[in-house]
């Protein structure tokens, strides 16, 4: 399990929220995705880099971030131009698989290589979390093993407990009756 840090955020721990930050913007993603990509790399939370952009960092970079913005409006605007010239005419109409993976054949380079980082980290997050399964998977095994244990000791130590307290009731069972055969009757 990764421990997160609580500790004071850093200059460069800064830096690389607003470098990440605004490449997701200018990539046209969405911060949220940026706040996990950045919490992964520094080990912090989501919602503590989400906090930490929008209490203090965005208003360091107001003029990036409308740059930014500019560079996706521009990005977005090329991507439709270029999906309106690349777009297969078919006159035979194409099924829907067909047409999807004449779209695919356009993808850039850039949102390839988006795509498998993101396949990259996902696969290092599901082998994180399957050793981590196993682990714990291997810690239960023992809890139990070590329940067991302690329950086997705790039914001996309740059956001599019950011994002990009916030892102990006989024992003044016994002495109850020799108090009574020692009392001399007192006569007048």
């Amino acid at each position: 399990m990764t421990i997160l840090r609580q500790d004071a955020w850093t200059n460069d721990e800064d830096a690389i929220l607003a470098e990440v930050t605004l490449r997701h913007i200018r990539e046209g993603s969405t911060q949220l995705v940026a706040f996990e990509e950045v919490g992964e790399k520094l080990t912090r939370t989501p919602a503590a880099c989400g906090f930490r952009w929008n209490s203090l960092i965005r208003k360091q970079y107001e003029k990036a971030i409308a740059e930014a913005k500019k560079v996706r409006k521009e990005r977005n605007k090329r991507k439709r131009k270029q999906q309106g010239s690349d777009k297969v005419e078919n006159p035979f109409s194409l099924s829907d698989e067909a047409y999807q993976y004449e779209r695919e054949k356009n993808l850039s380079l850039q949102e390839i290589i988006l795509f498998l980082q993101k396949l990259q980290s996902e696969g290092t997050t599901t082998k994180n979390l399957e050793a981590e399964n196993k682990a714990l998977l291997t810690r239960i095994q023992h809890m139990k093993k070590e329940n067991g244990t302690l329950r086997n000791k705790l039914d001996k130590m309740n059956k001599e407990y019950e011994s002990v307290c009916k030892d102990y009731k006989e024992v003044l069972q016994i002495m109850e009756r020799a108090r009574k055969l020692t009392e001399v009757p007192v006569s007048n």
